[in-house]
């Protein structure tokens, strides 16, 4: 399981718990992202600098028949790997198809974040990530307050070549996204996807971008379309 911007293994418990369950999970630190990897960040070629480590991240652990789960910027990165010790990608909220939209709401909550990020400045920002009317947990909101005070957060990704993603089609490969998600709306990214992958999005019902522990499921199920696909 690949995280997104700003998250971890730590941070990524939950989603840890909810895959193992059924399958071994392993969670990787990305390089340049608050966790135990290396702090230091491809300066140009994000995507490319990124695919190519968790390349060698694979091939440390001497895995093979590898899904890759990926979330928001971990799903471009996922993306972006290449190594034949991949058989299928889940990709959920993904980055890399089309570049993020940023409304001037969600826009002007995070940048009194990113000034001052107290908890309920984040608490605010994070409840443009989920359904509307819903409280995002405050783990989420610990964690995010504590990240925007000791990290420098990292710029979303643009999205990844035609050529790249029309390669990546030919292996399986499932995507899903919030109904409610504001980065990547669903008939913003459905689209996209279906043109460069000739894939169909899922869409879950009452989640945002952030998907919270109550909506995992939603991921498990997903995941489980190319790591135990149905019999013919």
């Amino acid at each position: 399981m690949v995280p997104g911007t700003g998250s971890n293994a730590a941070v990524a418990l939950p989603w840890l718990q909810a895959l193992s369950v059924h399958w071994a999970t392993t969670v990787v630190d990305l390089p340049g992202q608050p966790g135990l990897s290396d702090p230091r960040r491809p300066r140009r070629a994000r995507l490319a600098w990124y695919g190519r480590a968790l390349e060698e991240i694979l091939a440390a652990m001497d895995a093979d028949g590898v899904v890759l789960v990926g979330n928001s910027l971990g799903a471009a990165v996922a993306l972006a790997a290449d190594s034949p010790r991949i058989t299928a990608r889940a990709l959920v909220s993904p980055a890399g198809f089309i570049r993020l939209s940023v409304d001037p709401k969600l826009a002007l909550a995070s940048a009194v974040w990113l000034l001052r990020p107290t908890a309920e400045h984040t608490r605010r920002m994070l409840r443009l990530f989920v359904a509307p009317g819903a409280d995002p947990p405050e783990t989420e909101v610990e964690w995010m307050a504590l990240m925007a005070t000791c990290c420098r957060t990292t710029l979303a990704p643009p999205p990844l070549p035609a050529e790249l993603l029309a390669s990546r089609a030919e292996q399986p490969c499932v995507v899903g996204v919030g109904e409610h998600d504001r980065f990547l709306p669903p008939h913003r990214l459905a689209p996209a996807v279906r043109r460069t992958m000739n894939l169909d999005v899922r869409v879950f019902s009452g989640v945002g971008h952030l998907t919270t522990p109550a909506h995992l499921h939603e991921v498990v199920s997903l995941v489980a379309e190319v790591v135990d696909p149905p019999a013919n």
